[in-house]
Order: C-alpha cells, then structure tokens, then sequence
C-alpha cells in the first residue's frame, strides 16, 4: 500500500488511490469528507520541493491553481480548492468520471475518424478559451483529455501552462522543457518562444495519432524525436487510412507545419474546417463515450432516456493485495456512522471481487457484502446500479429458497423501488403485481403492512400511468381493508382518504 494513502490533506481531502505521477508530482483519487464527494487531489511531491529549483517549483504550481481557476470553460477540469500543508502544496479539482483519450484510443482500432474530428472540435473549443486568458497549454496529449460517458471531453492538467507575459521564457528555461516531447511543437522544442499556435502544432499531432494509430514523430531517444519534429515532414494519414476526407488530411498537415506561420491562425478557425465533417444531427446511439453525441444532439440531456443496465464501475478507493474483508467491513461501518455514504460504497465495491476470490462467489461473506453493498447504494440515491445488485440477489436467494423466500422478496421490492426512482413506472407496476399474491398470502403472520403498502404504491403507479379509475379501484378496496385491519385512525387511511379526495375532485 502506498504510504500516503488514507492520509487526510487539509483536515478534509481523503487520499485513496495515485492515479497519476509526473514531474509536478502526483494526482490521486479523493475524498471531500466534508461534502461527500470524489475529488482528484494534486500534490507537489515533497522531494521535488527540495534542491536548486524548490523556489521555482512552488512559483510554477501556485500559478497553476490562479491559472487554472480563473479559465471558465465545461471542457477544463474545475478548481475546487487549493494551498499548502507544510512543505507541501496541494490542488483539489473535479473528478472526472471517463476514460482518458489514449485508452479510449487503444480500445478502438481503428479510430473512428468521425470520433477524431468531434474529440478535436470539442478542444478546439477549450483551447480558443484557454488562449483567450491568454494561456498556452503546452502539454496538450492524449493522456490530459477526458472522454467522459456521455462523450464531451475535459482537459486535465494546465500544471504546465503559463500566462503569456514576461516569465514565459524564463520559465521554459528552468530545467528541461515543459511539454511531452511527442507532442511538442518545433519552436517550443527550440526553447523558442510559444504561443496559441504551438497547442494547435500539439493538436495536430494528437489529431494525427488518432486517424493513424501513431504519433507522426517517434523515436527511442526524446532527442530523437525532437530532431524529427525539427527536419521530418509528417506522413499523410491517408496513406494509412484512405477513408479519411481529403480536407480532413489537409488540416492535419497545415497544424502540423514546422513554421508556425503556416499553421492555422487560432483555435476558431481550426474549427470552421472541423465543423464541415460534423455529423448532422441526429439520434445518438445511446453508447457511453460517444464523442459525436454533444454534436448530434447539442445540450441534449444525457441518457436520453432512463436505462436499467448495470453502468461502467466507478473508480474505486484501492485496497491491499491480501484485502482484510472484516476490517472492511469495519471500516464501512464506521464510514456509514459518520454519513460518509460515497466512500462506503466504493469500498464495499472494491472489495466484493477480493472476498469472492477468498471465500466463493456464494459465500455467506460475499452475500452479506452485497446485501451491504445494495443498501448502501440505495441509502446513497444511486438506484441505477442498485438495481442489479438487488435482482440477482434476488434471484440467487429464490434459486436456492423458492421464489416465496421472505429475502428473496424484499430484495425484489426493494427493485421495484428502484425502478420507481429510476422513472419507469410501468416496470415498477408489473414488478409490484407480480409480488402482491406472495405478500397477500402471508396474511397469516398477521402483518399484512407490506401488502397494503404494495397495494398503495400500485395505486399510486396507475395514477402515474394515467389509469385513474383503476387506481381509484385499487385505493378504494385498499381503504377499507386498512380501515378493518388497522382502524380508521391509521396513518395509511388518512393518506388513502386524502387521495381518493383529490380524485374525486379531478375526476369530477
């Protein structure tokens, strides 16, 4: 386990899992104890605060949290909070829940080009805000831009740029240059001075490595490839990949020019050329991590409609090797007195593959964990990925005690509740219908509550559906039964009356 994991920055920011590392230091996975939120925490490693460049170290990530803070664009990670601890120096921004560009890359092969020029569309928009400041990215790689779920892109990490004033040459100078080398622009290779035009350089590279699978320049040594940046002129895309557009080819190589002349003259015009190979709008596929989707159907709320299937797990907080699972469940416990209900659930959700390895997928362990795991969901609002954890619970417990186990249906209603939250009202009426005869058999116990509340929510569902005289139907049986069992006091037979009255009216 990493030492610093578990420690709390700034009596608040909840270090769970290092996400990234780099020459600024390193980014980790979070939490905001106080407002029960992941956040990513970037940190200045305490040994690159030490030595020749301490004082230049410090001045380059306090101007990253100003810089960063003051750009307000949806595709760039928010700034949530930042300062010092000791000799440390800290910066709380956004978690982004997505997939970086280089994995959603390596994931399709090949890259759609359609994909490529929506992802560039998109930065175009992010960088033209950016140089508006005016601020030069000059990181800008696959690695530092977000595909999130429903297909807009964020940028991370704006550590290396620096307002365009009288430092900007000094700063480059203070080591090694700033910038992947990759990805970096001949002037700013040179040490020369950079400006807009060396992101859009940075921009037709990434452009490049997504329609042909590569960067335009590698090579074994960092020198190597800055050497071909310098001399080499790219190879055509689509000479690799013929389907691209021809139009499409020539802004890749006019971005890629040596001479930053000869490059477009800024982000907006980069993307009236893109803007030509939109798609037309349309209706999404519905897939996550559709970069043509915030085009397709602009400001469009996302999903376009309610979805059951289980979602793409959220990051969750690391655990050791050999994870202690009753200390887990310890430590969910004590997280759960303490209201921290998000951090609970990754827990929980990151232990449950370890325990099933250690003790069976069917073990009463495992089980217990996802009855956990389900409530805990439920407790937090996150009834999307509830649901299926409480149907196969469901399932397995009716497979092994018959479909009229008590368990089996209390995880089903609990499904049911699901799908009422979730908006899908019918599912939840077929669900309820369906469990209904095995509550109203158990009468014999003498607790027919889960019944008559069963009765009530279906009541209530066909009033949603607009089937207003079976659910008057419905209410009016339930009323009396209440009335008879319960009294006409009860709670439950105020509600009803109110109802019916209500009914009465509109119907009327």
């Amino acid at each position: 386990m990493t030492v610093a994991q578990g420690r709390v920055v700034a009596a608040r920011y909840e270090l769970s899992t290092l996400i990234g590392q780099g020459g600024m230091g390193q980014v980790w996975t979070a939490y905001d104890q106080r407002l029960d939120r992941r956040v990513a925490v970037k940190l200045l490693r305490p040994d690159k605060v030490a030595g020749q460049e301490a004082d230049e170290l410090r001045r380059r990530f306090v101007r990253e949290c100003r810089v960063t803070a003051q750009v307000d664009h949806p595709g760039l990670v928010t700034v949530h909070d930042a300062g010092s601890e000791g000799e440390e120096l800290f910066l709380v921004m956004q978690y982004v829940d997505g997939a970086d560009l280089s994995d959603h890359l390596a994931e399709h092969d090949p890259y759609p080009w359609q994909w490529a020029v929506a992802v560039a569309a998109q930065l175009c928009a992010v960088l033209s805000a950016v140089h508006a400041v005016p601020i030069v990215h000059r990181d800008l790689k696959p690695r530092n831009v977000m595909v999130k779920q429903d297909g807009t892109v964020t940028v991370l990490d704006l550590g290396v740029a620096s307002v365009m004033d009288t430092d900007t040459t000094r700063l480059t100078h203070t080591g090694s240059p700033i910038g992947s080398p990759a990805y970096m622009a001949p002037e700013q290779a040179m040490g020369g001075a950079v400006g807009p035009y060396t992101d859009l350089y940075a921009l037709g590279v990434l452009l490049h490595e997504l329609l042909s699978g590569d960067v335009p320049f590698a090579g074994s040594t960092a020198l190597g490839v800055l050497h071909r940046h310098l001399y080499e002129p790219p190879l055509p895309v689509r000479r690799i990949r013929p389907e691209v557009p021809e139009s499409l080819e020539a802004l890749v190589l006019r971005l890629l020019a040596k001479d930053p002349q000869h490059r477009p003259a800024s982000a907006q015009e980069v993307y009236e050329h893109l803007a030509l190979l939109l798609p037309a709008r349309g209706t999404p596929s519905g897939a996550p991590l559709d970069p043509t989707r915030p085009f397709l159907r602009p400001h469009a709320p996302w999903p376009d409609r309610a979805r059951t299937p289980a979602p793409r797990p959220a990051p969750v907080a690391a655990v050791p090797d050999q994870p202690d699972v009753a200390a887990a469940v310890d430590e969910v416990k004590r997280l759960l007195g303490e209201g921290r209900i998000t951090q609970a659930v990754d827990i929980l959700g990151a232990i449950l593959p370890a325990a099933a390895e250690q003790h069976g997928e069917h073990s009463p362990v495992v089980r217990t964990l996802r009855k956990q795991y389900a409530a805990t969901l439920m407790d937090d609002g996150q009834y999307r990925r509830a649901l299926p954890e409480l149907r196969r619970l469901a399932d397995e417990r009716a497979t092994e005690a018959g479909p009229a186990d008590p368990q089996s249906l209390r995880f089903r209603h609990d499904a049911a509740q699901c799908l009422e939250q979730l908006g899908e009202p019918a599912a939840a009426l077929a669900e309820y219908r369906a469990l209904l005869p095995y509550y109203e058999n158990q009468y014999v116990s003498g607790d027919p509550a889960l019944a008559h509340d069963v009765r009530r929510r279906i009541g209530h569902l066909l009033l949603a559906l607009g089937d207003r005289p079976a659910a008057h139907d419905t209410l009016v049986r339930l009323l009396h039964d209440v009335e008879r069992v319960q009294g006409p006091a009860h709670p439950l037979a105020t509600e009803i009356r109110r109802t019916l009255q209500w009914l009465g009216q509109v119907r009327g």
